[in-house]
């Protein structure tokens, strides 16, 4: 009877498809209350969208956008694991990195826009250089916390059993340190997009934070919409066709 029972059972329903309709829903309400200039309709956004995309804009500005991203974000990712893994690894230089660490992160990273555009000057660098500083150090220091946590066991075991240095990167500290490597990713991925969008606001002639910025100067609210659901949009898409996947892989390795 238990195993009937147990077949016939209906999973549980999950409430997370009502959040979108909710959110439409709230929107749609306080956009009846005020004028349409103010805060349009999410049809009025849409329609924006589709003339956008007609005129070929808005593929241009999403690719000049992730260009950046990804340019800043993938410099960011190998010096975070090179600081990471040698301040896990290394006492003295660990020491050394912490204040520079805490140093860093304390600073919110669109303070450096400014002085990059005049380093840079206007275009792809001063932006990818203030991306490669939002993202880097927080994914140094969540790799480095990983790889200060790998079983000390495990590793004496591995150097009795003969393996070189080599050896204990690739077999012992890389496979136990995967699951930490992609919470610094997922971080490191969201600090870039914020600091992203910040950037080309300031100190851009075209991406997503771009058409947010002019949507605001010229009183078109329906192009700041546009754009902020893009910027909600790519992270949301990146969070789950990607980082979780990624996490849901290594789930296991945390329990054990």
């Amino acid at each position: 009877m238990k195993t009937l029972a147990a077949r016939l059972r209906f999973p549980q329903p999950s409430w997370r498809w009502a959040a979108l309709p909710f959110l439409l829903v709230v929107w749609c309400l306080a956009a009846s209350r005020v004028p349409s200039y103010v805060l349009p309709q999410p049809w009025d956004v849409a329609a924006e969208g589709l003339r956008w995309i007609r005129s070929g804009e808005l593929g241009r500005q999403v690719m000049a956008s992730l260009l950046r991203e990804f340019g800043g974000f993938g410099a960011a990712v190998v010096a975070a694991a090179l600081i990471g893994v040698s301040a896990g690894l290394w006492r003295p230089f660990r020491e050394f990195a912490q204040p520079l660490l805490g140093l860093f992160m304390a600073i919110p990273p669109i303070a450096w826009a400014p002085l990059s555009l005049i380093f840079f000057g206007l275009g792809y660098l001063s932006i990818a250089v203030v991306i490669f500083i939002a993202s880097a150090f927080p994914m140094a220091l969540t790799i480095q916390e990983g790889v200060l946590s790998i079983n000390s066991g495990e590793v004496r075991a591995a150097r009795i059993l003969g393996a070189k240095r080599l050896q204990l990167l690739a077999h012992v500290y890389l496979p136990a340190s995967l699951p930490f490597l992609t919470a610094a990713l997922r971080i490191g991925f969201a600090q870039a997009w914020r600091a992203l969008v910040a950037a080309e606001m300031i100190g851009a002639s075209q991406g997503i934070g771009w058409m947010v910025a002019m949507g605001g100067q010229l009183g078109n609210s329906a192009q700041v919409l546009l754009g902020i659901a893009l910027i909600g949009l790519t992270a949301w898409l990146m969070e789950s066709l990607v980082f979780r996947r990624i996490e849901r892989h290594y789930e296991g390795w945390r329990g054990q």
